[in-house]
């Protein structure tokens, strides 16, 4: 599987999830030029990008100047980014968000890493996701979008019966 078509199967399972808003800024959009081709995933049922939560998942296709470790300027490099929160990081990398060392090359592609700037508010990262990774970063992009609804849920006040 090329990262390509990774890309793009991730993308399509991302749009694919109830309430899902995603904003991909495009060259000469009004947003920042730093965002543009990047991608970003909100659970926003009403269609709004919400003013006061973080999205879900990102995907991010370049560095941006406070996080270069990646290495994604080279083609065909890219990263996606999951908030699964403390408790499953750990689960999944063995110890808390703000313990990592940097022990992994933090620009391996194909495998599961800590955020390189994100990890203490659990937030987890895999560049270029493949064979060793796909299966379980859509697992987790399910399980992060499935998070956000509950966050969203306790945070929209339901309105009154009639």
């Amino acid at each position: 599987m090329t990262t390509a078509t990774s890309m793009e199967q991730i993308l399509d399972v991302l749009r694919s999830l109830p309430d899902v808003l995603e904003l991909a800024p495009t060259t000469g959009s009004e947003f920042p030029e730093i965002a543009w081709g990047d991608h970003f995933f909100y659970v926003a049922p009403d269609g709004e990008v919400p003013r006061t939560e973080q999205p879900f998942a990102t995907i991010v296709t370049k560095d941006y100047p406070d996080d270069a470790t990646s290495r994604l300027d080279p083609p065909g490099r890219w990263r996606l980014n999951i908030h699964v929160g403390k408790a499953r990081f750990a689960d999944l990398l063995g110890d808390g968000p703000g313990a990592w060392t940097g022990a992994d090359d933090p620009a391996a592609a194909d495998t599961l890493l800590p955020h390189p700037v994100y990890r203490a508010q659990g937030w987890v990262a895999i560049i270029a996701p493949g064979p060793a990774t796909l299966v379980p970063a859509l697992v987790l992009l399910r399980e992060a979008h499935a998070a956000a609804r509950r966050r969203r849920a306790r945070r929209t006040p339901t309105p009154p019966a009639p």
